[in-house]
């Protein structure tokens, strides 16, 4: 495993609610991060409790991401270390309810 992949699994292993997204829970730089911040709010989840990584701040991880999930795009949910996916994704589980669950696991 290499360094940055490393890295991420520590992050992943390490944080319950991990958000890997452009910009910050406060400031999103992007729709889909926006989006995937409001969904996690729309669940009760309080924004201290969402562990967020600014992809924009580090291009190794922006692209080492998407590896380790084998998933292409950016944000990323990882809750209890078990990838969720991406804003659609989010949005998705969020209607059905699943999201939720997982979240409340």
């Amino acid at each position: 495993m290499s360094d940055v992949q490393q890295r991420i699994d520590d992050l992943v292993k390490s944080n319950e609610v991990l958000l890997f997204m452009k910009g910050s829970a406060s400031f999103p730089m992007c729709g889909f991060s926006g989006r995937a911040i409001q969904v996690l709010k729309a669940c009760g989840v309080e924004p201290k409790a969402i562990k967020t990584v600014n992809v924009l701040d580090d291009a190794e991880i922006r692209q080492g991401i998407k590896e380790y999930s084998n998933w292409p795009t950016i944000p990323q949910l990882y809750v209890k270390g078990e990838f969720i996916g991406g804003s659609d994704i989010m949005m998705e589980m969020y209607e059905s309810g699943e999201l939720l669950k997982a979240l409340n696991a």
